[in-house]
């Protein structure tokens, strides 16, 4: 009974299984393209397996597939994407020389699509690749100087980009460890009794970084500067003072800049409203360094750039260097010389005249006073030496120098001992 059963089934199945295998073919689906379909495109394969390479950290293979990409599907829709992806696998590598690659990589891909989204994007990681090298402000500053460069780079070429306020918080940070060198080389100037150099650096910082969070500080070494420089120079140093009190309202040094300028007689301004509002946000959101953090920035290789602002525009044209005024106009190049620097060339043609006159380098040039050289007089034609006259006064007092003469201090000569005479000594031994 059981086998009947069971040769039953079988023989049922034997029978529906046809029957549903024809009703399916009545309704076959239209043929697709299994690459499309059921297999990935090539291109994106290799693409996907280079992206996964680099999220484990295997750059170097990841580098190898990419290259494989683009040197195989030169028409590929990931080719882009694939000099992208050279690029990152350089920037996370780290390293000086790997961060060299990606930077080269980084220009490259801008070069090429300019127009890309991404194009932005690796200006920004440019600019990082020399941030992260900053060193210290009293060390080389050439990273810095890299960074603020790329940065500004990328302010001016994608002023719309979504990168464009973080570029923009890395300039005042590059600019405040930048403006804090310079503040450090003109205090040494000012502590070294070198005046117009103190005053010359310390001027030049703040007017081109005038959101460096010790300008203030920075103005009253200026203003003492030129108050050590003699009363001409009252001008500038009014000048330093004004603008502690307009444009840092709550600055510590405004109580001593404003009696400065009563002793001067000068009128005392009143504050900036717009300038007191930003030095008011910037002191609120200032971060400050507890305890660990002034133990551990001894052994940080970057700088510290928690005192930068976090408002405001920053500098993104580079001012001209100045000059300091105890150079002399003329050899600044600001004053009047006389003579003329044009130099004309012609063809000889005719050479009598190298013939026939005598030749010229044999006769000494004669000083620019008319004098004959050395002193001599050409007048009588004696040649009888005349001494050297007093330059005429002009009125104008000497221009300030860098090295003041300190007075040297005599030595004081040590008292020889009296030398014992021969009589002295006859008389000590009769005793």
């Amino acid at each position: 009974m059981f086998l009947d059963r069971n040769r039953f089934y079988l023989i049922l199945a034997s029978a529906v299984i046809p029957v549903l295998l024809t009703s399916c073919g009545l309704h076959r689906k239209k043929y697709e393209n299994p690459i499309t379909k059921d297999t990935q495109q090539p291109d994106k394969v290799l693409f996907d397996k280079a992206v996964n390479d680099i999220e484990r950290g295997r750059y170097e293979v990841a580098r190898l597939t990419l290259n494989t990409l683009i040197n195989t599907y030169d028409t590929s829709e990931y080719l882009a994407k694939s000099k992208l992806a050279i690029a990152d696998s350089w920037y996370r590598e780290g390293g000086t020389h790997a961060w060299a690659q990606a930077e080269a990589e980084y220009k490259d891909f801008i070069l090429f699509y300019p127009t890309m989204e991404e194009s932005a994007e690796s200006q920004e990681k440019i600019c990082q690749i020399h941030y992260k090298q900053m060193e210290k402000p009293d060390r080389d500053r050439q990273q810095a100087l890299r960074a603020e460069d790329e940065c500004t780079q990328l302010l001016k070429q994608f002023p719309n980009s979504k990168f464009a306020p973080q570029a923009q918080q890395l300039l005042r940070n590059i600019q405040e460890v930048l403006a804090e060198g310079e503040y450090r080389t003109g205090m040494f100037y000012h502590n070294k009794g070198s005046y117009p150099a103190a005053a010359n650096r310390l001027q030049s910082m703040v007017d081109q970084y005038p959101l460096y969070s010790g300008a203030d500080e920075a103005l009253w070494e200026i203003g003492d500067s030129f108050s050590h420089m003699g009363d001409r120079f009252e001008n500038q140093a009014a000048d330093a003072y004004t603008r502690i009190v307009k444009d840092y309202p709550l600055s510590d040094r405004v109580d001593e800049a404003g009696k400065k300028l009563q002793a001067m007689n000068r009128p005392v301004p009143q504050a900036d409203p717009v300038a007191y509002s930003r030095m008011k946000y910037e002191m609120e959101n200032r971060e400050k360094a507890g305890m660990m953090g002034h133990v551990w920035g001894m052994f940080k290789h970057s700088p510290d750039t928690r005192a930068a602002a976090k408002s405001g525009s920053p500098a993104m044209v580079m001012n001209r260097p100045t000059i300091p005024v105890s150079v002399p106009a003329n050899a600044a190049g600001t004053g009047t010389v006389s003579g003329s620097s044009d130099v004309s060339v012609q063809t000889v043609t005719d050479t009598t005249a190298l013939d026939t006159k005598p030749d010229a380098r044999q006769n000494p040039p004669a000083p620019a006073d008319g004098s004959a050289a050395n002193g001599t007089s050409t007048a009588n034609g004696t040649g009888a030496v005349k001494p050297a006259e007093a330059p005429a006064a002009t009125g104008n007092p000497p221009l300030p120098m860098n090295h003041q003469g300190k007075p040297k201090k005599s030595k004081k000569k040590k008292s020889e001992p009296k030398s014992e005479t021969k009589s002295d000594t006859t008389d000590q031994t009769k005793q």
